[in-house]
């Protein structure tokens, strides 16, 4: 089994990171993007899809993978 995560900002978080390379890009010629949002993707590949693994892996990116006070993550198993 292959679990996707997203991590990103949550909207209403500033992402300097973003605003940094919006301005590289519009700088590069790219006067059309509006706003860059940077995060993080990440593929788990699991052994075996137990009954509790998804509830696991939701845990596993509020504690771990991801900042939920400044951070939303989007989970996808397959």
């Amino acid at each position: 089994m292959k679990a996707k995560v997203v991590v990103m900002p949550k909207a209403a978080v500033l992402d300097p990171q973003g605003a940094a390379v919006r301005e590289a890009m519009q700088h590069l010629g790219m006067r059309e993007v509006k706003n860059v949002r940077i995060g993080k993707y990440l593929e788990i590949d699991l052994e075996r899809d137990d009954a509790d693994v998804e509830a696991r892996l939701h845990k596993l990116c509020r504690d771990l993978l991801s900042n939920p006070v400044i951070e939303d993550y989007q989970l996808v198993k397959e």
